[in-house]
């Protein structure tokens, strides 16, 4: 489905995006749009793969007017672009609505007015009875997806859907580099509370579960992968006795 066509990826400098670059650079895709505000990034992705096939494209989701004009012409949409630090969507709860929420809105938006075949809206499990602000905004982002994809016919374009995800692991900002750098400086792991559940996931998982999206979803659906799930306090006891290994 892919064959010849252009996929656009929003915040397509983070791990999703490289991720989603490795899968694709060896397909007969056409074209694989690079869409975030970070120029340091795109320029050292630039420098690292030396391919045409990838473009470029500095702009920011909560700008109408970029998202619009990267659009032009494209198939499909990875829609990654977020702010999905905790502490930094709790401190600044509005940044966290004008990227997450209204970003989202106007990718939609202008999927629509350039009759973009297929968008995917990445979200994640905190989503689900949040108790966060980054959680709370990716709950309206999924509402804001389906309520849009929901206003369209049933024949009309785009597709939009939601796919869900627990914790990617070793991705960008995830718990995991974290308790590992820990681990090796000797450092008490920094849990906050140890009984809490993590949904694990690796970033091919995330890769698989947005091409499954694309070819099996209909307009407003959301998809949950079945995760195995860890509790903290494991992960804590684990980690010690890693500890003591690399100290001998």
């Amino acid at each position: 489905m892919f064959k010849d066509k252009i996929l656009l990826i929003t915040g397509g400098t983070g791990s999703f995006g490289n991720a989603v670059l490795s899968r694709f650079l060896d397909t007969d895709v056409g074209e694989i749009r690079i869409f975030s505000r970070d120029e340091k990034k795109q320029d050292d992705m630039r420098h690292k793969l030396q391919n045409d096939k990838v473009k470029f494209h500095i702009g920011d989701v909560r700008d109408f007017d970029s998202i619009n004009t990267a659009l032009r012409g494209v198939d499909y949409v990875f829609s990654a672009a977020a702010l999905k630090q905790v502490p930094s969507c709790e401190f600044y709860p509005l940044e966290a609505v004008r990227t997450n929420v209204l970003g989202t809105e106007n990718t939609l938006k202008a999927a629509i007015a350039n009759k973009v075949k297929n968008v995917i809206v990445l979200s994640t499990d905190k989503a689900v009875y949040p108790i966060n602000a980054m959680g709370m905004s990716k709950a309206l982002m999924e509402k804001v997806s389906v309520a849009k994809a929901r206003s369209l016919g049933d024949h009309d374009t785009p597709t939009i859907c939601v796919t869900r995800y627990g914790n990617v692991m070793a991705s960008r900002g995830s718990v995991i580099p974290l308790f590992t750098s820990q681990i090796k400086s000797g450092k008490p792991l920094t849990v906050t509370d140890p009984e809490m559940t993590r949904f694990m996931m690796s970033l091919d998982d995330a890769v698989d579960l947005v091409l499954y999206a694309f070819q099996h979803g209909d307009g407003g659906d959301t998809f949950v992968q079945k995760a195995p799930a860890a509790t903290i306090a494991v992960w804590s006891r684990l980690s010690s006795r890693f500890s003591m290994q690399i100290t001998r």
